[in-house]
């Protein structure tokens, strides 16, 4: 089991904490927003909840901490809920986040394959693109050691887009780190940083709001989907 690592440098590892980003009274604010979408499934894509963006902008909670790393001009381009509960308990194998989220299908070079996940289209982009983005997961619930902490391979988002065949010598190579969290913790990673999560051992939620955030437009016409 990996030992969990405390001062994990966004620039240097790929992966930095903020704690208590959300106090308390925000933290039941997002709740609130949430409270609606759909439980014990794996994940759900949201798009158009009411309440949701304001928290999402760069002058917002969650938004804010994008901000710092990615600027003014940072936007929330996909937004997942997650949990994991007794009757939804699963297990992440080691991989890289690839595609992102559109409005529309248009060819453009270098985008592609294409997919559609919970309705939603998605192709995956360039891997510059990839590596000019952040994902921020927002921790609605505790995340100890035994509530299925998100594993990262510190720096694998340096190495570019790794085959699948050669993932376990990348985690191997980069070591594993445990992102533990408290409720209202929000944790911003590199969006192509290899990731992976075990089973919870303890049945209880572990609710996870997670967004990626990019800068600019797509080119060719494309639109991101956003939020």
């Amino acid at each position: 089991m990996p030992a969990p690592i405390a001062q994990l440098e966004l620039g240097r590892d790929g992966a930095e904490l903020a704690p208590k980003a959300l106090d308390s009274s925000t933290l039941a604010a997002l709740e609130q927003v949430l409270a609606s979408q759909s439980r014990d499934v794996a994940g759900v894509r949201l798009f158009g909840v009411e309440g949701l963006p304001g928290f999402l902008a760069i002058n917002g909670p969650i938004g804010s901490v994008a901000a710092r790393s990615l600027g003014v001009m940072a936007r929330p381009v996909r937004a997942i809920l997650f949990d994991k509960t007794a009757s939804a308990n699963w297990s992440l194998a080691w991989h890289q986040d690839r595609v992102v989220a559109v409005r529309e299908r248009k060819e453009v070079e270098g985008f592609g394959p294409w997919t559609r996940k919970h309705g939603a289209l998605h192709v995956a982009p360039p891997f510059d693109l990839l590596a000019r983005m952040l994902t921020l997961r927002v921790h609605l619930d505790p995340v100890p050691q035994t509530n299925a902490p998100l594993l990262i391979a510190p720096g694998s988002h340096r190495l570019g887009r790794i085959p699948e065949a050669d993932v376990p010598e990348a985690v191997s190579r980069c070591g594993v780190a445990m992102c533990l969290a408290e409720a209202g913790d929000v944790w911003t990673y590199a969006t192509p940083i290899l990731h992976a999560s075990d089973r919870a051992s303890a049945a209880t939620h572990r609710r996870v709001l997670q967004v990626d955030y990019a800068v600019g437009d797509l080119p060719g016409g494309l639109q991101w989907l956003g939020v």
